[in-house]
């Protein structure tokens, strides 16, 4: 492969996963959000979220955010599909969407990514628990800002994100978004 059908094929992935910034996490529709946030917007801050948690935990922050950016990119071709459909649907696992759309990018970078991917599926290793806990984390932290802003059906996705936290780090994090207030970092301490 030339370099030229290199650059091609990993900007061909780069352009892919500008959908993400405007392709909506759909399962919010059910609870009434008219606008939910975007699969990159999600992806954003689980990734800034793992980074966080694995510095608690003793996990690499680099390796865990990676994990977090890439493990959602499989929703451009799958679309977001919320937790009623798959009961009815079956879609390829996430680890061969991602074979296909990091086909043609240069091999040092598909297999990159790949063997991220498949590290996060397989979800073994240390990063790849924080990085679970993370986007469960991400999930709660969205639902305590959308009941803020009034959105009243959001205890389902509190409730199962909580339950699905493995790490004790996860889980204060958790604690702490449940007691606090979205907006109190408006607030500046007191110079006194």
């Amino acid at each position: 492969m030339s370099e030229d059908q290199d650059a091609a094929g990993a900007m061909s992935f780069i352009f892919e996963a500008g959908v993400l910034k405007r392709a909506a996490r759909t399962g919010w529709w059910f609870a009434g959000v008219k606008h939910p946030e975007s699969i990159a917007e999600h992806s954003f801050r689980t990734a800034l979220i793992g980074m966080m948690l694995a510095a608690m935990e003793g996990a690499d922050p680099a390796r865990v955010s990676m994990l977090c950016i890439l493990h959602d990119t499989q929703e451009t071709r799958i679309t977001d599909i919320p937790h009623i459909a798959k009961r009815y649907l079956t879609a390829a696992p996430n680890t061969a969407v991602t074979a296909d759309q990091v086909a043609d990018c240069p091999p040092a970078v598909a297999d990159l990514i790949n063997a991220a991917v498949a590290e996060y599926e397989a979800g073994e290793t240390l990063e790849a628990v924080v990085a679970r806990d993370a986007d469960k984390l991400e999930c709660l932290v969205q639902a305590v800002e959308y009941r803020h802003q009034g959105v009243a059906d959001v205890q389902r996705w509190i409730d199962s994100s909580q339950a699905a936290l493995k790490t004790p780090s996860a889980q204060r994090l958790a604690d702490a978004a449940l007691n606090g207030a979205p907006m109190a970092w408006l607030s500046p301490p007191s110079l006194t």
